[in-house]
């Protein structure tokens, strides 16, 4: 499985695109300026892949910014949990309070549901619901890599800010510690901001939320 990292838009967010058997799957678009989606686009051109699907940890702003300019170019499904569309529904009004003039989406993205084995094309995930940064969060497992896309809920040494809509710290608290923690330690886990770390590092170094 081959990995390229954006670090994207006013908040740096870490958009992924990862690739297996010339197919991609591309994580959090957080493009906003045309440079950053330009070379996403020459990347997976060069690459000769095909996009298969967008997924979407959760819906704030920063992590879907680059969204609309992903679906010109390329048809393809979105996914994102279900649990609790306001963020969805309500993009621009969000999109607004930090300054950003964005319409609102026309579509429902396809359901995302906590599960194990879920497969788009060739690849095959563990969804893990894990709200508490926001109330629609999930976070990605690809047990055959050892590799987890955290988004917002679990960063190298700190968690996802809590004080946004439906935010909780408890609940945050025991998503990392009931679900993300129960992985192996050896899981490489790519936040949406900042640097990768592992399961095994946070549990004995994070701070906000210990290991047992």
């Amino acid at each position: 499985m081959d990995i390229e990292l954006y670090t994207v838009g006013p908040f740096a967010e870490n958009t992924y695109l990862i690739s297996q058997q010339g197919s991609s799957l591309l994580i959090d678009p957080g493009f906003y300026q045309p440079r950053e989606y330009s070379v996403f686009q020459d990347d997976l051109a060069e690459s000769g892949n095909k996009l298969t699907a967008v997924i979407l940890t959760h819906a704030h702003v920063d992590h879907v910014l680059g969204l609309e300019k992903v679906l010109k170019n390329h048809k393809v499904p979105v996914y994102l949990n279900h649990s609790d569309l306001y963020l969805w529904n309500h993009f621009s009004d969000q999109a607004g309070r930090f300054g950003f003039s964005v319409p609102d989406f026309d579509f429902t993205p396809e359901p995302l549901d906590e599960q194990e084995g879920f497969t788009i094309g060739s690849f095959s995930m563990d969804v893990i619901c894990t709200p508490g940064h926001s109330p629609d969060h999930v976070s990605i497992y690809f047990p055959s890599e050892d590799l987890l896309i955290a988004g917002d809920a679990l960063f190298r040494e700190s968690i996802g800010r809590t004080d946004l809509y439906k935010g909780d710290f408890d609940l945050l608290s025991d998503s990392i510690r009931n679900k993300l923690y129960t992985l192996p330690d050896s899981t490489r886990v790519l936040p949406g901001h900042g640097p990768a770390t592992t399961i095994g590092y946070e549990k004995k170094n994070n701070a906000f939320v210990k290991g047992e």
